[in-house]
């Protein structure tokens, strides 16, 4: 084996020098072994807690309305001077990328829509199964919770 090169999973052996990989292609909609589909985009529903110094409560509504529309993607978010929390639903490959996606939201549009200058201090990423047992089980927002911003 050369230097930097790992062992083949296969467990078939090395190939032979000039030896080629055979590539094949796989058709929209098949399944990998498991029966799962491979990378498939999933839904995550996202709650992003900001805190920080106290501002205008007018000016936190005004930010958090326009971060809503520029990304209406937005569900609900609700809010006071010193604290808000953002909920939204992200499609993304697994949770890593919508947790990477939630942590980076608040500081890229920190100036475009005006938001203050508050840390994040709470993130929970959940599955759609999981956010509909909750539901389900009594627990979480209640589904009766206006879409928009209001004050908590």
């Amino acid at each position: 084996m050369r230097p930097g090169t790992t062992a083949s999973r296969g467990g078939a052996g090395s190939r032979a020098a000039g030896d080629e990989r055979a590539l094949t292609s796989v058709a929209a909609g098949d399944r990998c072994p498991g029966g799962e589909p491979r990378d498939l985009p999933r839904l995550w529903h996202v709650t992003l807690s900001v805190s920080g110094e106290r501002a205008p409560v007018t000016e936190v509504r005004r930010a958090l309305e326009q971060l809503a529309h520029d990304h209406p993607f937005l569900l609900t978010s609700r809010y006071a001077d010193d604290h808000a929390e953002i909920r939204y639903w992200e499609e993304a490959r697994d949770l890593h990328d919508a947790a990477a996606v939630a942590l980076r939201l608040w500081g890229e549009h920190r100036q475009t829509a005006g938001l203050p200058p508050w840390e994040i201090v709470g993130l929970e990423v959940i599955d759609r199964p999981t956010y509909h047992q909750r539901i389900a089980a009594g627990y979480g927002p209640a589904l009766a919770t206006p879409v928009g911003v209001h004050p908590f």
